[in-house]
């Protein structure tokens, strides 16, 4: 975006350049000395158009991150270290005190996530205050996880305590896209539960985790949490192909997970939480309100100028009314305003990814090649940071946009005239995260929904595609996700059920009392937290 330096508004320039210059191992922020690599946001803050430097990060190496992995692995201490071991009113006070931290935080890192990623003022504000209340949910959910557990159950002579466990080291990659709320989604739930963890911050939006690296250091025990900078293949490699890491945590791509994964060398012992790639649909049916499909179809397809799995990626259109919809849909898309994050009322931002329109660009020229064509007067319309959004019509299985995961700026539209088309094309597709369905007619509803329901893992009825609130499920089928994230379902994603059995003997039971009133297991106890 162009602009003098001078339109900034003060309380959001860069007055200074952010060097991060430390990494956390063992406990202890580690000086580091040598290569880094330049972060730049593609926000100018010049007159003439030029990249702002923000700052720099470690570009470690092989050394590094393997240092980081042997101190999760010493945390953890094959399931006998004082993470692991430690009892839950003591994991949730270490929590506490790193979300009150985290807090003091919020103006620093809302000012980050907009330089670095180009996201809203009032988006940046929401992922910051969505991740700590996600964190406070998830303590809740975990209070209540050891309540559920703080009881004996006998069956055919035996009793057993059942509680969640650990499963070990955990690598942690996190998106770039959600860089705090979504990375969070993977490492808090993953530390809550008693494992130690390896966290590799994503290329772009890594600087906005400096303020909070002290919060980590300060709030959890030596070698519990582990933060490295750097490439994701120079680092991750060597960490997998140890065969020391028990779960991978990726928000990602599937070619990505599936390149990290193959280095292990105990495919069966790894755990993978993944969130990949989607490429979510949108069905509107003849019936369907236009004017609550346009906009909900307008929010999914550009919000964050489409950077998000949950973003609708394609929109089929019943042939009926697909003129009267392109043509609304066309018009609304060019009065959304492109700007700088922190400006009114804008919707459109800089893309952080510098190669990322040239990339639109591509999808666009292919799809123009092959018989579509651009339906809105601004589509296509480039700065130095930025692609306006096309709206393509008409798009057909030949274009690389029907199946590609876009991930930006542009909206193909497909025309259908039985809806076995978009139900067919959902089921040949690689994804199966989400689809949003727009009608009213319950008779043509209540056949397509008992179907969709087994393409993708969340069908949205008259609204679009999106991830919260965070207590819902949130996974996808096929190539769009590997277990689920959510407040409840995180917590078991990252542990295993695990129990002490014994027989209904007087010699076993009077043991167990024992253990019961000395008080002197963390594992075999029936304290309630409030």
């Amino acid at each position: 975006m162009k602009g003098s330096y001078k339109s900034i508004p003060e309380i959001f320039k860069i007055n200074s350049q952010l060097h991060q210059n430390t990494y956390l191992v063992n406990g202890e922020l580690i000086t580091w000395e040598g290569d880094v690599s330049e972060v730049y946001s593609t926000i100018s803050s010049t007159k003439e158009y030029k990249p702002t430097l923000l700052g720099t990060i470690p570009n470690l190496t092989e050394r590094q991150a393997l240092d980081a992995l042997n101190s999760a692995y010493r945390a953890y201490n094959k399931g006998q270290g004082l993470w692991p071991t430690m009892g839950v009113a003591d994991r949730i006070a270490c929590m506490e005190e790193f979300t009150e931290q985290m807090k003091t935080k919020r103006t620093e890192v809302v000012k980050l996530l907009m330089w670095e990623i180009g996201k809203t003022l009032a988006d940046s504000e929401k992922e910051f205050d969505r991740t700590v209340a996600y964190i406070y949910d998830t303590i809740e959910d975990y209070k209540q996880m050891d309540r559920d557990s703080a009881k004996f159950e006998k069956h055919s002579g035996v009793h057993a305590h059942i509680r969640r466990g650990p499963l070990g080291v955990v690598l942690c990659l996190g998106p770039y896209n959600y860089p705090l709320n979504e990375t969070f989604a993977l490492l808090i739930p993953a530390l809550i539960m008693g494992n130690t963890t390896v966290f590799k911050p994503a290329k772009h939006g890594v600087l906005l985790l400096t303020p909070l690296i002290e919060a980590f250091q300060n709030s959890f025990p030596e070698g519990v949490v582990n933060i490295i900078y750097g490439r994701g293949r120079v680092l991750a490699t060597p960490i997998m192909k140890t065969g020391k890491v028990d779960i991978l945590a990726l928000i990602g791509n599937s070619t990505s997970a599936n390149a990290i994964q193959a280095n292990h060398p105990y495919k069966n012992r790894l755990r993978l939480v993944l969130g990949l790639e989607a490429k979510n649909p949108g069905i509107v049916l003849p019936d369907a309100d236009l004017d609550l499909a346009i906009d909900e179809c307008l929010t999914g397809a550009t919000s964050f100028n489409g950077q998000r799995c949950t973003a609708l990626k394609i929109i089929f259109v019943h042939e009926h009314i697909v003129d009267k919809f392109n043509k609304r849909f066309a018009k609304k898309v060019d009065a959304l305003k492109f700007g700088n994050p922190w400006e009114k009322d804008v919707k459109l931002t800089p893309l952080p990814e510098p190669g990322k329109p040239d990339y639109i660009q591509e999808l666009i020229d292919d799809a123009k090649q092959k018989g579509a064509t651009i339906l809105n007067k601004k589509g296509g319309q480039r700065t130095e940071n930025y692609i306006f959004p096309s709206v393509l019509y008409p798009v057909s299985k030949n274009m690389r946009v029907y199946e590609e995961e876009q991930f930006g700026p542009v909206i193909p539209i497909v025309s259908f005239k039985n809806i076995q088309e978009p139900l067919d094309a959902m089921a040949d597709s690689n994804y199966g995260q989400q689809v949003s369905v727009f009608g009213s007619e319950v008779k043509t509803l209540a056949p397509l929904i008992d179907t969709l329901v087994n393409l993708v893992c969340r069908v949205n009825l008259n609204s679009a595609a999106q991830r919260g609130p965070d207590v819902y499920p949130f996974t996808g089928r096929k190539d769009s996700a590997v277990s689920t994230l959510s407040v409840h379902d995180a917590l078991r994603s990252f542990s295993i059920r695990t129990f002490v059995a014994s027989k209904d003997t007087p010699y076993n039971n009077k043991i167990i009392q024992d253990l019961l009133d000395k008080k002197t297991s963390n594992f075999i106890n029936t304290e309630y937290i409030l």
